[in-house]
C-alpha cells in the first residue's frame, strides 16, 4: 500500500485562510519549547498552536471557526488569550508557540472580549433557538450559555434579512443564522475542492454566497453537505421530507417499506448520548416498526446485488479490453456515491464513459421494491411508498434524479438522514438504546459482512475483491487474506493502490455463464484497484489519471464523496472528526466480523432474487433496465 499523492493542498482563498502569524524576534525552531498556560508548564513542538498546546494540558479554549477537519482561519476571535508581553488579545487557534511565554485562558479581560464577541454575533443572528434544527446541538447557543448570556447587548434582529435558499433537494441555507465563522467556505474550497461558497464583501456588508449569488439548486454544488456537518449553527441544515413520511404511514392506503444502511446505523446512537462506535442496527429495527413502518429492510442485501451487477460489469469491461479487442473504457469508477457522481458530472463530464453503469444500492433497492417484491405480494407499485434511511444528504438528490424511475415509479421516494430518523423516533417517545433487538424483515433481511463494510472508505473494493477472487481464482478468500480482511484497500489514508496478480482461475459459475465460458484469459493478469475518499482526493486521481499516471494504469478506482466514506456522510450526527469517523469504521468492521456470511456471491437472498426474477443473470436485459442507468455531463458552466 502506497501513498504517493501530496494531502492537505490547501485552495483556500488567503481571504478565508490565515497562516500562523509571524511574530517579531521569534523564529521556529527545531528543539521542543516549554511554556506556561494557567499556571501548568507543558512541552510542545516549536510552532505548534497555543490551542493545541492547551489540548495537552486539558484546558478547554473556546472555539468556533476551528474545526479539526478544516485549515487555520482565526476569523472569530472567541479563542483569544492573553500572552505575556503582547499588547492585545492573541487567537489562540493560529498562534504558533516557538518560544518559552506565559499564557492566561480566561482572565477577566479574556473573558469580557469573548462575551463582547458572542453579543456582536447575535446581533445579527435571527431566529429563535428552539425553533431551529440545531436547537441543544448549536455551538453558538452552547457558548451563549457558557458566558451567560441574559440579554441582547447590541440588540437583536427582529424580522429576516435573507429569504431561506430551498432551491436544493439535499441542503438548505437560512443566512439569517450565519455568524461568518467561513467553516462551510473552507470545508467546500479546501476539504471537497468544489469551491460553491466564497465570503462577498467585507466588515458588517459580508455574506457567504455562491457564485453570482445563485440559488443553491443552481450551482456545481455536489450535495455532499459536508457544510452541514461542519457549521456551528443552524445556517445550514438538509432538506428534511420526514413530514410527507409521517404523512405516508399514516395513510392506510400505503404500503410504507425502509431500507437502512450500515453507516446511519452505526451513528444514530450519538443523536442518543452513545459514545461513537456503537451500533444499534437490531434496536433499530423495533423502533421503526413503533414508528409504524410496514416493512424493515436491510441495504447491505442491494449492496451485495450491486457487488454482482458492477463485478460483472468490470469483467465484462476487461474481457472486450484483452480478448475481443473492443474498446473498453477502463479503469471502471464504482458509482455508489451520488455525490462524487455529481462532482464527476460537474468537474470531469468527458469521463462519464468510465462510470459503472450499475445503480447504486439505495436506487437498486427501489428498483426491487417495486417491481419484483410487488410482484411477489400482490401490491400495486403506486401503492408502495419507498424510504431510504441514509447517511448522505446527496442520496436526496439521487432518488429525484429523473432517471432513476426504470420501473414506472420513483425507485425511491424519500431519502432520511440519520439526523432525520433519529428525530423521527425522539417524537415518538421512543429511547432507541433501551428497544429490544429483532431482525429485518423478510425476503430482503439476509444480507452479508460485504454489504455492511460498504459504509467505510474503501468497503466496496474490499467486497468486490473478495467476490472476484472466489469466483475467478476458485480460491477462499481466507487462503490470501486472514479472516478474509483486505488490508491493503482499509484505512483513512486518502489515495491507496492495490495489485492482486490472477495466477490461477477456476470454473465460471451458473450464475455467469450467460456471459463467460472461460476465465482463462485473465490468467497472468495482475488487477489494480485504487481507492479515493472525498472529492478532493478525486481530484487529485482524476488529474492523475489525465496525465497517464498510476491511476490511468488501474482497472478499478472506488470513489466516496465523503471524508471517511458514507460513514462520514453528510446526513451523519454532528459533531464529526477523524476520531468519530475511526470509532464509525470499527462499529462496521465489527459487525462485519460477526457475520457467518461475508461475501456477496454467497448470499443467499441474492442467489434467490436471480434464480426467480433476474433469469438471466446479471448485466443481462432485464437487469440493465432496471438496475442500471446512465448519467449527465453537466459541467461547470449553467447556459
Amino acid at each position: 500500500m502506497e501513498n504517493e499523492f501530496k494531502q492537505n493542498c490547501h485552495r483556500s482563498p488567503l481571504s478565508q485562510r490565515t497562516q500562523p502569524m509571524g511574530i517579531p524576534g521569534l523564529e521556529k525552531s527545531d528543539q521542543p519549547v516549554t511554556i506556561t498556560i494557567d499556571g501548568k508548564a507543558v512541552t510542545v513542538e516549536s510552532g505548534t498552536t497555543i490551542l493545541d498546546a492547551a489540548k495537552q494540558t486539558g484546558i478547554r479554549i473556546p472555539t468556533l471557526c476551528y474545526h479539526e477537519d478544516l485549515c487555520v482561519a482565526g476569523v472569530c476571535r472567541i479563542c483569544v488569550v492573553e500572552v505575556e508581553g503582547q499588547r492585545t488579545l492573541q487567537t489562540a487557534c493560529c498562534y504558533p508557540v516557538t518560544e518559552p511565554i506565559s499564557i492566561r485562558t480566561h482572565t477577566a479581560k479574556v473573558r469580557r472580549a469573548r462575551r463582547h464577541i458572542l453579543d456582536l454575533m447575535l446581533s445579527k443572528h435571527y431566529g429563535e433557538c428552539y425553533a431551529c434544527f440545531r436547537n441543544n446541538n448549536c455551538e453558538l447557543q452552547a457558548l451563549a450559555k457558557e458566558y451567560g448570556i441574559d440579554e441582547f447587548r447590541f440588540g437583536h434582529p427582529e424580522k429576516p434579512r435573507f429569504e431561506i435558499d430551498r432551491s436544493s433537494h439535499s441542503v438548505i441555507r437560512d443566512m439569517d443564522k450565519c455568524i461568518l465563522c467561513r467553516r462551510c467556505v473552507r470545508t467546500c474550497i479546501d476539504l471537497q475542492e468544489v469551491g460553491v461558497l466564497e465570503v462577498d464583501k467585507r466588515s458588517d456588508r459580508s455574506k457567504v454566497i455562491t457564485f453570482g449569488d445563485k440559488p443553491l439548486g443552481d450551482v456545481v454544488c455536489i450535495n455532499c453537505g459536508q457544510c452541514i456537518n461542519r457549521c456551528p449553527t443552524g445556517a445550514l441544515r438538509a432538506n428534511d421530507p420526514s413530514a410527507e413520511v409521517w404523512a405516508a404511514i399514516e395513510n392506510p392506503r400505503k404500503h410504507v417499506i425502509i431500507q437502512t444502511a450500515p453507516s446511519p446505523r452505526a451513528g444514530i446512537g450519538e443523536c442518543f448520548g452513545l459514545a461513537p462506535g456503537h451500533p444499534l442496527t437490531f434496536e433499530m429495527n423495533t423502533a421503526l416498526r413503533e414508528c409504524g413502518f410496514d416493512k424493515v429492510f436491510d441495504t447491505n442485501f442491494s449492496a451485495d446485488l450491486t457487488i454482482i451487477e458492477e463485478g460483472t460489469e468490470l469483467l465484462l469491461r476487461l474481457h472486450n479490453a484483452l480478448v475481443t479487442k473492443e474498446h473498453a473504457v477502463l479503469p471502471q469508477f464504482t458509482s455508489c456515491s451520488p455525490g462524487w457522481v455529481k462532482y464527476l458530472e460537474h468537474f470531469y463530464p468527458q469521463f462519464i464513459p468510465n462510470l459503472s453503469s450499475a445503480k447504486s444500492p439505495q436506487q437498486m433497492f427501489g428498483a426491487v421494491i417495486k417491481t419484483y417484491y410487488a410482484e411477489l405480494n400482490g401490491l400495486d407499485p403506486k401503492d408502495i411508498v419507498t424510504v431510504a434511511l441514509m447517511p448522505c444528504s446527496a442520496k436526496k438528490f439521487e432518488c429525484n434524479r429523473p432517471e432513476m424511475c426504470d420501473s414506472g415509479f420513483k425507485d425511491i421516494d424519500y431519502g432520511l438522514t440519520t439526523r432525520e430518523l433519529a428525530q423521527m423516533i425522539s417524537e415518538t417517545g421512543i429511547d432507541l438504546p433501551a428497544m429490544e433487538k429483532s431482525d429485518f424483515d423478510d425476503p430482503f433481511g439476509t444480507a452479508t459482512g460485504s454489504g455492511i463494510i460498504f459504509g467505510a472508505t474503501g468497503g466496496v473494493m474490499e467486497a468486490a475483491l473478495r467476490c472476484i477472487i472466489e469466483v475467478v481464482c476458485g480460491i477462499k478468500v481466507e487462503d490470501l487474506f486472514e479472516h478474509a480482511d483486505i488490508i491493503p484497500v482499509r484505512g483513512f489514508e486518502g489515495i491507496r493502490f492495490m495489485e492482486l496478480p490472477i495466477t490461477q482461475t477456476g470454473p465460471v459459475p451458473d450464475l455467469l455463464k450467460n456471459h463467460f465460458d472461460s476465465w482463462r484469459w485473465l490468467e497472468g493478469v495482475t488487477l489494480k484497484v485504487a481507492v479515493a475518499h472525498g472529492t478532493a482526493n478525486a481530484h487529485r486521481v482524476m488529474e492523475d489519471i489525465k496525465a497517464g499516471g498510476r491511476c490511468a494504469e488501474c482497472h478499478f478506482i472506488e470513489f466516496m464523496a465523503c471524508p471517511g466514506g458514507c460513514l462520514g456522510g453528510g446526513g451523519q450526527p454532528i459533531p464529526t472528526s477523524p476520531s468519530i469517523r475511526a470509532a464509525r469504521a470499527k462499529a462496521i468492521y465489527s459487525e462485519d466480523a460477526a457475520y457467518e456470511v461475508r461475501k456477496s456471491h454467497e448470499n443467499p437472498a441474492i442467489v434467490k432474487l436471480y434464480t426467480e426474477f433476474f433469469t438471466d443473470g446479471p448485466c443481462s436485459p432485464l437487469s440493465h433496465k432496471l438496475l442500471h442507468t446512465g448519467y449527465t455531463p453537466r459541467g461547470k458552466y449553467i447556459v
